[in-house]
């Protein structure tokens, strides 16, 4: 069966490099499950899971936004952060969730700090849930 190479690329250097059967990623526009032989595109990525399944095992990586470039051959996700489940501080994650429930849920509601507590804890949420926890 062919593969295709897969790279998650941060600012801070590479998380995730390896051939794959399949990249399924959390675009802007919903969710896109990507083979070996895929049309070129590129596309923005949400916050969510990038997950890399390599026969009956899937790797899975807490992405916060960027771009997944794909090639007939190659997936490049360009993220602005991205993380393995050993990498994440569950402590941190859990914290963060809970300022940013607070902030999202307190009275006085500014727009711009109430779309950062959202994505903040979009953020917190998609950590966790690839930490297992």
């Amino acid at each position: 069966m062919p593969t295709v190479q897969a790279s998650v690329v941060t600012p801070d250097g590479t998380v995730y490099e390896g051939d794959v059967d399949m990249v399924v990623v959390r675009t802007v526009e919903g969710e896109l499950g990507i083979l070996p032989n895929h049309i070129p595109l590129v596309s923005p990525l949400a916050i969510g899971a990038a997950r890399m399944k390599k026969g009956s095992s899937e790797d899975s990586i807490a992405v916060s936004g960027g771009f997944v470039e794909v090639r007939p051959d190659k997936v490049t996700i360009l993220a602005e952060a991205a993380e393995r489940p050993s990498d994440i501080d569950v402590d941190r994650a859990q914290q963060a969730k809970d300022r940013a429930e607070q902030r999202v849920n307190a009275k006085n509601h500014d727009g711009i700090n109430t779309a950062r507590a959202r994505a903040a804890l979009d953020r917190a949420i998609n950590r966790l849930n690839v930490a297992g926890k």
